[in-house]
């Protein structure tokens, strides 16, 4: 019974000493096979006024990692980097699904249009907000490694539900500040010429459209949801007529904006 009694004792001395050294982990082996977890920033707009925004993004059922105010310009961050923020919803770009795991979201303070007898009124954006996204898009660019390419809107990466952050979104800014491709001076003009008049037919629409990362449906049918592609595509490039038709311009843009 004595030798039973100092055994037990002895093992509980050996584990409370374990207990106390906690966890060990060699962290001196570093892989250089890595990078961000974060892959796409998707910018939206939250279709409400600060109070609300705040109210919704910090203690609804959504979440975004930044919130950018209209009067005045601030930026809030309302979830850490490093987690996940509930914003894109059911997602798709270049073939990756549910961008929520691998993206930055950042909504802007607007509140998206209203309905008219003659259709859509949307609301601009103030040049101090832009300015202040801008900076933030470089900072994050920068840290994360993202690509121009990956810097989205909602409605490039669901495009069946989505118009956000729409036609009034001042994308050319964005390029003219370097984040996103754009078309280079004469290339739209040049395609033009290329296309020689000839409308291409649905299936090449809808093949570019994948090229540059939408989900499209790739059945050779100009179908509702192949408009919807094309009119998120109009909305960002082409953002007077974002009708989804798919005309000459439109093809011709689909070939002068770069991808990588």
């Amino acid at each position: 019974m004595i030798l039973r009694v100092l055994t037990f004792a002895l093992l509980t001395t050996l584990l409370a000493g374990c207990a106390d050294k906690g966890l060990q982990i060699d962290r001196e082996h570093v892989s250089k096979n890595q990078d961000s977890r974060i892959q796409y920033v998707i910018v939206h707009y939250t279709s409400a006024d600060l109070p609300r925004s705040l109210a919704l993004l910090t203690h609804g059922e959504v979440s975004a990692h930044y919130l950018i105010g209209d009067n005045p310009a601030t930026i809030y961050q309302l979830v850490d980097e490093n987690r996940r923020a509930w914003h894109a919803g059911a997602s798709e770009w270049q073939g990756r699904t549910w961008l929520n795991s691998t993206s930055i979201g950042i909504e802007l303070v607007n509140p998206g249009y209203r309905d008219t007898p003659s259709g859509k009124i949307w609301y601009p954006y103030p040049d101090a907000q832009i300015d202040a996204l801008i900076a933030l898009l470089r900072d994050i660019t920068q840290r994360q490694g993202i690509t121009p390419e990956h810097i989205l809107g909602h409605s490039d990466i669901a495009p069946q539900r989505k118009v956000d952050p729409g036609p009034l979104f001042p994308w050319k800014k964005l390029a003219e500040a370097g984040l996103i491709p754009w078309p280079k001076p004469g290339e739209l003009a040049r395609r033009l010429t290329e296309l020689n008049g000839q409308l291409p037919a649905p299936g090449w629409f809808q093949q570019q459209l994948a090229r540059h990362g939408y989900a499209v449906p790739l059945n050779g049918v100009m179908d509702e949801e192949t408009r919807n592609v094309i009119a998120a595509f109009q909305m960002r490039f082409r953002p007077e007529r974002f009708d989804g038709e798919p005309d000459l311009e439109t093809a011709a843009l689909l070939l002068a904006v770069p991808t990588s």
